[in-house]
């Protein structure tokens, strides 16, 4: 009976889900392109008002939020080839199944799911406040003024 139980698990991992996990990583690393390419949209957006700021105050704000991107930026690039080193090896599962190697893949798998989904909650939340302080900017700086001449 446990021989049985034995062979449905080895069976399980070695017909799992891999090539579903690996299209995933291809959703992952999409998503993270985006997300790379919008982060240097903020960048730019902050970089247009900051030289017209003026109160001391505004300027750390910008400067915190200019951190927050940059902090950002490399955790995405990090995101990024970690996707690509996990979807190599996903690939490498697909085409050439490892016992040994299921379990350490499907753990980094697990880590690297919630690493993303960290990093895109970070980021909408980030995104968000660069819209609400540079809307904040334009208004108490009277940037609005000097745009429309």
């Amino acid at each position: 009976m446990e021989h049985i139980e034995n062979n449905k698990e080895l069976q399980f991992v070695k017909d799992g889900p891999w090539s579903e996990l690996y299209a995933l990583t291809e959703h992952w690393k999409s998503d993270l392109e985006f997300y790379k390419d919008d982060l240097r949209f903020l960048h730019h957006l902050i970089e247009k008002y900051f030289m017209w700021i003026t109160k001391p105050e505004n300027l750390d704000m910008v400067k915190e939020l200019k951190v927050g991107l940059f902090d950002l930026k490399n955790k995405c690039r990090d995101l990024l080839d970690k996707v690509q080193r996990h979807r190599t090896q996903l690939g490498q599962m697909v085409e050439d199944f490892n016992k040994a190697d299921a379990g350490i893949i499907r753990t980094e798998h697990e880590h690297l799911e919630e690493e993303v989904a960290n990093f895109v909650t970070t980021f909408r939340s980030n995104r968000k406040e660069v819209f609400a302080i540079t809307e904040f900017i334009i208004d108490s700086e009277s940037l609005a003024n000097l745009m429309d001449n």
